[in-house]
């Protein structure tokens, strides 16, 4: 009778301790996904990052009395963009696409810019760059969404927690972006 106690007791033991270490290696498994996704997102992040000085110099030509917008975005720009952290790469970015937006609308009130030929092909480049970060973006927080429901789920939140696990931050749309778009005939 002793035994079987004590077999159950180890049998507990060990099934203890493999939810453990699978749910640990489940939960490194999901931070190197978020982490491989992030890299991935932020390789476009930071072409458009690095794209912006030639779009602002475009426009600076054109728009001499805009000189505040323009400067906000290089202020915005010129922070040191490869010692960020992730979260501060997001932020960062995040007010950076409200600084293009104002860029673009400066160039509404300029018809000889909108045709000039260098600031088409900077838009055209932004646009792309603009849809693969939505690509890659999507990757992202479906990833984050993965590790965040693991790190806040039970049981796997003591291991979670156990073991130093944070929930990540999600790479979300700003205000700028959540504005209705205005069609206009």
């Amino acid at each position: 009778m002793v035994y079987i106690i004590l077999g159950i007791v180890i049998l507990i033991i060990v099934l203890i301790v493999a939810y453990v270490l699978g749910t640990y290696n489940s939960l490194v498994g999901l931070k190197n996904k978020v982490e491989e996704a992030f890299s991935t997102m932020d390789v476009y992040l930071k072409k458009r990052w690095d794209l912006i000085p030639n779009l602002v110099e475009t426009v600076k030509g054109y728009a001499k009395h805009e000189k505040d917008t323009l400067r906000e975005v290089i202020e915005m720009r010129n922070a040191p963009y490869d010692s960020m952290s992730n979260n501060e790469k997001i932020d960062a970015n995040n007010k950076l696409t409200q600084g293009i937006v104002k860029i673009m609308a400066l160039a509404e009130s300029y018809p000889e810019l909108k045709a000039n030929e260098n600031f088409k092909e900077l838009s055209n480049q932004l646009t792309k760059i603009e849809e693969d970060i939505a690509n890659s973006r999507k990757y992202y927080n479906g990833t984050v969404r993965i590790i965040n429901d693991k790190v806040q789920m039970f049981p796997s939140n003591i291991i979670a927690n156990m073991f130093g696990f944070k929930k990540q931050k999600m790479f979300e749309a700003n205000e700028a972006e959540r504005e209705n778009v205005k069609v206009e005939f």
